[in-house]
């Protein structure tokens, strides 16, 4: 059961509306002929794609999950391969790539609706192809010429996919401490030995040939962080016409069972002497990774995005049919022995929780991808510059902020559906499981948090901060004036400034101990999520506000949701300001032994 339609009028609102995405590719050589009516028939393709092809495999695929049948040999759930195929043959891989290798060089920002829409129809099915992208992505920034015409074209395509083989069993985010060996052969390659663990679409029966990139290190590589190397690992080694050929000494030993994307094979992956090439510079590997690793981030954020939207879709579906009891201020169907759910103020609470995140969310991980269109493709400088450092301090919001709401979102969806919630065939149980997963991997979302506080802003005494808060300052003059923007103006603008005094303070109290940063980055990163929300939502109800009149009911919808968001959701800022600012000592008081 459940259902799933691309949300393509408030897609079309955040690109067209609200980024004015036309004015912004034709500054972009690259993408100056890219136009509205394109990008609007790109996204109701892939609507149509993901609707009708992947989300009926969604609950399916969880309910069968992956087989691991022996040998290395792992089979994704029935229907999986089959719709690869197609989204291969519909060329939706190269949707987004450099054309020199086959791909249609669209924007990213096209590619990330996209991606949104997937993982709505299914997270597990997605993050195939799309752990596929970020191989792509870091071979094209880092490969040589021969590797990137080895397997370029095949990546983008989709012929092959992609993996990134990070975590070992005795290390997960600390990467310093791999043990994972590569030694130098004489015809300029490298034979790879250690183990891999949690490797998502490690081993699958969708496509020809998985490429590994694995991280490992050299012989005479230092200690730490700074002798890691970067290998690309194909599961067979191509042949001299560029096809699948010899077997290579890497293999799926099992696969994790786990408790949510059960379609997508998570994987103990075994390298004994495999084969693999240098990707990047000696010791310098976790530079090129982190371009995968990025836009894996950005990547679980549409993730978060996706569920968000799929649950929202279902739970309301089911509050307008549910009949349970009456409204509080009499029947609302009074002809019908009970009123529908969604008349009962909680339930409108969980619905418009989910709207207002879904939405607030869109605006947000649409408005980033637009900036690394303007980091990789801007003919001027210093608008390359400034996109760059948007997205570096925003890529931890990204993940974190749309992880953690996913999860409430997803929550408050199974419960708008009472005791069919938890089962099984309403599906809603499962967004549930499935998001939860994502505020994990690619780095827990503490981990986003410390990246954010610890390296992002007081690695550059708040520099990057600053620059997006001249963009949130700059709509709040602009605003300042027009009384019917007030309500969102004005806690957009005190949000504004106690971000900046917490900032400083924070600062402050690490400069005397490191652990402060550690107590406040989880409630810091939650406030600025919530700064990054207030900006969008103030902008999208200025848009409504001036659209009202023409009767369009979108627009009293996106109204209503933005007036929701600052009088329900934005105050949870106040709250996590002063779990900010408690510090350390409370946390840090108790020896390890007496807990």
């Amino acid at each position: 059961m459940g259902q799933y339609t691309a949300p393509l009028r408030d897609m079309q609102f955040v690109l067209h509306e609200l980024l004015g995405v036309d004015a912004e590719l034709k500054a972009m050589p690259q993408h100056a002929d890219v136009d509205a009516d394109t990008i609007n028939q790109v996204i109701e393709e892939a609507g149509k794609f993901c609707a009708d092809v992947v989300f009926p495999l969604n609950q399916s695929g969880d309910r069968e999950g992956c087989t691991y049948e022996g040998d290395g040999v792992v089979r994704a759930p029935k229907g999986f391969r089959e719709a690869y195929q197609q989204y291969v043959e519909a060329g939706w891989p190269a949707l987004a790539c450099d054309p020199e290798f086959g791909g249609q060089g669209l924007p990213i920002v096209v590619n990330n609706a996209l991606y949104e829409m997937l993982n709505s129809a299914s997270q597990a099915w997605t993050m195939y192809p799309g752990l596929s992208h970020g191989a792509y992505e870091a071979l094209h920034a880092h490969g040589t010429p021969e590797l990137k015409q080895t397997y370029l074209p095949k990546l983008v395509s989709g012929e092959w996919t992609g993996t990134m083989c990070l975590t070992e069993p005795h290390c997960g985010t600390d990467l310093g401490i791999l043990r994972s060996k590569a030694e130098p052969q004489a015809d300029g390659s490298y034979r790879i030995t250690g183990t891999k663990i949690f490797i998502s679409a490690g081993e699958h029966d969708l496509a020809d040939n998985i490429i590994h990139l694995v991280l490992a290190r050299l012989p005479d590589a230092p200690q730490g962080t700074k002798g890691i190397s970067l290998f690309v690992v194909p599961k067979f080694v191509p042949d001299a016409s560029g096809n699948p050929g010899a077997r290579n000494g890497i293999q799926c030993g099992a696969i994790e069972h786990k408790m949510g994307i059960h379609g997508n094979a998570t994987c103990v992956m075994n390298l004994d002497g495999a084969q693999g090439w240098l990707v990047g510079e000696p010791n310098k590997g976790l530079n090129a990774m982190f371009v995968m690793m990025n836009a894996a981030r950005l990547g679980v954020g549409a993730q978060g995005l996706g569920l968000t939207e799929v649950a929202y879709q279902n739970s309301l579906a089911y509050a307008k049919e549910r009949l349970q009891m009456r409204a509080l201020t009499g029947p609302k169907a009074p002809d019908q022995p009970a009123d529908p759910i969604i008349v009962h103020p909680d339930v409108r609470r969980m619905l418009l929780t989910q709207k207002a995140y879904v939405e607030g969310g869109r605006a947000f991980a649409y408005w980033t991808a637009l900036q690394i269109d303007r980091e990789l493709s801007h003919p001027d400088e210093s608008v390359r510059k400034q996109s760059a450092d948007l997205v570096a301090l925003l890529t931890p919001v990204i993940k974190a902020f749309l992880t953690d709401n996913a999860f409430t979102s997803t929550n408050e969806g199974m419960q708008v559906f009472g005791g069919h919630g938890y089962i099984a065939e309403w599906g809603m149980e499962q967004y549930v499981r499935d998001a939860r997963i994502n505020m994990i991997y690619e780095g827990t979302n503490t981990i986003q948090a410390l990246d954010l506080l610890g390296r992002k802003i007081l690695g550059d005494m708040g520099a990057k901060l600053k620059a997006f808060g001249k963009i949130v300052q700059a709509f709040v003059e602009e605003e300042g004036t027009n009384e019917a923007m007030q309500e969102f103006i004005n806690p957009l603008a005190d949000l504004g400034d106690k971000v900046q005094k917490l900032t400083m303070e924070i600062g402050m109290k690490a400069m005397g101990n490191a652990d402060e940063v550690g107590a406040a980055a989880v409630p810091y990163l939650r406030v600025v999520g919530h700064l990054v929300f207030s900006y969008f939502w103030a902008r999208m109800a200025k848009i409504a506000l001036e659209k009202q009149g023409s009767g369009d009911k979108f627009y009293a919808s996106k109204l209503a949701t933005a007036r929701f968001y600052f009088a329900k959701l934005q105050p949870e800022t106040a709250a996590e300001i002063r779990k900010a600012r408690a510090g350390a000592a409370t946390l840090m008081a108790l020896d390890a032994d007496l807990f």
